[in-house]
């Protein structure tokens, strides 16, 4: 049975979604959101989570308080502005205990064009969602999985030198970068299916941002 397409009260955190229902991805800082994104459950399993996030939602982004973008969390204040997604699809996967996503990227023309994957603390369960703090270094793998790159390591040694993360992080993240490689070259459950043409549900509606989405209880 799909999801109601309704956003949950605060009490509905414990309980798992179900396909169709529509959540926000956060990222969190120090206690306060830094990034929040829309997204549609699609499975949400003991063992897997599996969202998407469509083309075009709208996104809240954190801007320095005179508005100018902010890529890693070096500023101690920030406030948000409101932004259209590309119009690239996002299909996540998250395990349990997991340091990392993968998100299969689909171009609306050509299809799935790239395996993402995103460094960040397991999943955790929020009123509004999932939260989850970005460690910034990701990883690129093309659609044949032919090779695989390191995505923003400027960014990850700006974070060390900011004091964000230790060098003891940041080598902590490219042993789980690694590994999530193997997951996705060795073609690992659930990547020894071909999910090149997999399409959200039609009757799925657009997900939005419920109104407290910039809520984190204490």
């Amino acid at each position: 049975m799909g999801g109601t397409g309704q956003h949950r009260g605060l009490g509905d955190a414990a309980e798992p979604y179900r396909p169709g229902d529509p959540i926000a991805i956060r990222e969190i800082w120090n206690g306060r959101v830094w990034y929040a994104r829309p997204a549609t459950v699609v499975r949400d399993e003991p063992n897997l989570t599996m969202l998407h996030v469509p083309p075009r939602v709208r996104c809240q982004e954190p801007v320095t308080p005179d508005g100018a973008p902010l890529r890693i969390p070096v500023a101690t204040e920030w406030d948000f502005v409101e932004t259209l997604r590309s119009d690239r699809s996002m299909l996540s996967f998250a395990f349990p205990d997991t340091p990392y996503s993968v998100i299969l990227g689909f171009d609306e023309r050509q299809g799935l064009d790239e395996y993402y994957i995103n460094l960040q603390t397991p999943l955790v369960r929020s009123p509004a969602g999932f939260d989850t703090v970005e460690h910034i270094l990701d990883v690129t793998i093309p659609p044949d999985r032919s090779s695989w790159s390191w995505k923003d390591e400027d960014e990850l040694a700006e974070a060390v030198t900011a004091g964000l993360f230790t060098p003891e992080d940041a080598a902590w993240f490219r042993y789980w970068g690694e590994r999530a490689v193997e997951h996705v070259l060795l073609r690992e459950p659930p990547f020894d299916e071909d999910w090149s043409a997999w399409r959200p549900d039609p009757a799925w509606a657009e997900p939005t941002l419920p109104p407290d989405w910039d809520l984190v209880p204490a």
